[in-house]
């Protein structure tokens, strides 16, 4: 059934693209668009090709009909999705994708260093100006980095036109409140959504009844957090590894929920430490249930997580180097009076005493075995990370659940293949979603740092158990025992789920939804301005788009934001790039079809 409705509306999709004209000058003169200007007309409709899931329909229809009525002839190219989106993308079968980017780390450069800067890991620009921006605006303060950032809007939108902005999302989710405590369902607005606080109504179902939750992903780009950074992954392994940090809802930097009872920066925001807890142990999947390993999560993890986090060669097809490549050196602090002999950031007070804000039992001894820390007895483990320059955005980074603690133990155990000859057709590495699939003839190896661990897979769902092992008898021991992701692609079909009790949570609900959910009394909609913005990404390797300025700009010009404001019910807010949810830089893209016109005459002079 539905690969048939696929099918149906991929047909649509063409005889649309293939039926689109242009109108002539008496037909434009007589139906003006929505902005109220005379859409341009050239006698040549330029061919630009776009990019997109099906899921994206309504945006895709919006821009077609923008591109139409600015002179240009659109060929769809829709794909069914991600990955069949993600290898079109790579084979450059484009001239525009529809892509979108959400900074979960709520720092801003997070927001453009894998996307735009040379060598990212998403990034198919290389542009030295924009690098030096982006290394120069990661330096400074919040209070300098704004006019640096403006600057760097100014160049990849406006005078090189690498991307088209269309809106900011709001970040939103629909919980069952007849079922679901509200007050303990966090919405976070870059963190994913975290598992462990989630109560029912009636807490003696906790440990009979599982937790329904649902997301479109059923493929899993690996359950090793530095290998995927996408949204198949980001809720699962966000919550499967902790890590030494974490963000509030709002985006400030926090130790709670982390492995570290506090943290603090030293003077020169070079150096950065980490008092570790003594309370959390990994878990492992044993005939399908959750088990403690008896194994501490300590420094020697912490140090191997991030060694190989900033390291791109540690793995084959490692996603998440760039975000650390600013950490030098992790190491274990033995000296306990090196902690009184260097002063906070802040020019007061040393790391000692930031360290042990709050403890019940102060620090008396450091110790570099984890199986030698008793923190009641005030043996303490410290991990002290230096970053290659100033850079007080490392900490967001280290809050992403790229920076998961992994046990060293068992990832060594598993990754024994020579990196520079992986077979993907023999080798499997730890993480690797074959080895929770169910008829998989391969062992579930997954060591869990986190409040939950995924037991195994369908294509139907994603079995997670608690922890057994984590923060036991603490108020950040996870509350309910089992977790069911289903996977559910359609979002009519995700909200028909939750309407109808199969699911309990539904995590990133479109604004097109809202009215729907409102009119329904046993369901409450949550709703924040999230860091997700969705713009147009230009081809700049194979097509024309890729060598001419002025086809790239006819395109960003042709795109009226409002109209995408006036669709959503202005549930969707103006953006002018990545950057701007984060920061406001008072850029401000504004659809000009006489500058189109310009552009275009510019390109095909030029042919």
């Amino acid at each position: 059934m539905k690969k048939s409705s696929l099918l149906a509306l991929l047909l649509t999709f063409v005889l649309v693209a293939s039926g689109c004209s242009v109108k002539t000058k008496t037909d434009a003169a007589s139906n003006p668009d929505n902005s109220g200007t005379t859409p341009v007309q050239n006698n040549t409709p330029v061919d630009i090709e776009v990019l997109s899931m099906s899921s994206n329909e309504s945006d895709i229809n919006i821009i077609r009909d923008q591109l139409t009525k600015n002179g240009f002839n659109v060929k769809l190219n829709i794909q069914p999705d991600y990955g069949s989106f993600k290898a079109q993308e790579d084979a450059g079968n484009f001239d525009i994708a529809l892509s979108s980017w959400t900074t979960v780390t709520g720092n801003p450069d997070y927001a453009v260093r894998s996307l735009f800067k040379t060598g990212g890991d998403y990034s198919i620009i290389s542009d030295p100006e924009l690098d030096k921006l982006i290394d120069e605006a990661a330096t400074q303060t919040p209070d300098q980095y704004t006019e640096t950032y403006k600057q760097l809007e100014q160049r990849l939108v406006f005078d090189k036109a690498y991307i088209a902005p269309l809106y900011i999302s709001l970040k939103s989710q629909a919980v069952n409140k007849d079922v679901l405590n509200p007050d303990t369902v966090r919405l976070s607005k870059s963190r994913a959504l975290a598992w462990e606080s989630i109560d029912f109504n009636d807490t003696s179902k906790r440990d009979k009844e599982p937790l329904i939750l649902t997301q479109s992903a059923s493929v899993l780009t690996s359950l090793d957090p530095i290998k995927g950074n996408d949204g198949s992954i980001n809720q699962l392994n966000t919550n499967m590894y902790v890590r030494l940090i974490n963000l509030t809802d709002d985006d400030k930097i926090t130790s709670d929920g982390s492995l570290s009872y506090n943290h603090s920066i030293a003077e020169g925001n070079t150096e950065y430490y980490f008092l570790l807890r003594d309370d959390i142990n990994f878990a492992k999947i044993d005939n399908k249930k959750a088990a403690d390993t008896g194994e501490r999560v300590g420094a020697d993890d912490v140090i191997f997580s991030l060694d190989r986090a900033k390291d791109k060669n540690s793995v084959p097809d490692h996603r998440t180097y760039s975000l650390h490549e600013h950490i030098k050196t992790i190491e274990t602090v033995t000296d306990l009076t090196a902690l009184d002999n260097v002063k906070q950031s802040s020019g007061s007070g040393t790391i000692k005493e930031a360290l042990e804000a709050g403890l019940d039992t102060k620090i008396k001894e450091l110790v570099a075995d984890k199986n030698q820390a008793d923190n009641k007895a005030g043996k303490y483990q410290v991990v002290k990370l230096t970053t290659t320059e100033p850079f007080p955005q490392v900490l967001n980074y280290l809050a992403h659940q790229s920076a998961g603690i992994v046990s060293k133990k068992q990832v060594e155990s598993i990754n024994t293949y020579d990196v520079a000859k992986f077979d993907v057709n023999k080798d499997i590495p730890y993480g690797d979603q074959n080895t929770v699939t169910e008829g998989s003839k391969y062992n579930n190896t997954l060591y869990a740092s986190g409040p939950y661990i995924l037991s195994y897979k369908n294509d139907y769902e994603g079995i997670f158990y608690k922890n057994p092992g984590y923060r036991k008898g603490t108020e950040s021991e996870p509350k309910i025992s089992t977790v069911k992701v289903r996977f559910i692609a359609d979002t009519d079909s995700a909200l028909s789920a939750l309407r109808s009790g199969e699911i309990h949570l539904y995590y990133g609900v479109p604004e097109t939804k809202f009215d729907t959910i409102e009119s329904d009394s046993k369901l409450k909609l949550q709703s924040i301005e999230s860091n997700a913005v969705s713009y147009l990404l230009f081809n700049t390797s194979n097509r024309d788009v890729a060598k001419s300025d002025d086809l790239r700009k006819a395109v960003l010009y042709s795109i009226n934001q409002d109209e995408f404001l006036q669709f959503y019910n202005n549930k969707k807010i103006k953006a002018v790039s990545t950057v701007s949810p984060i920061v406001k830089t008072g850029n401000e893209l504004t659809a000009d079809p006489a500058k189109v016109k310009e552009y275009l005459d510019k390109y095909n002079a030029a042919k």
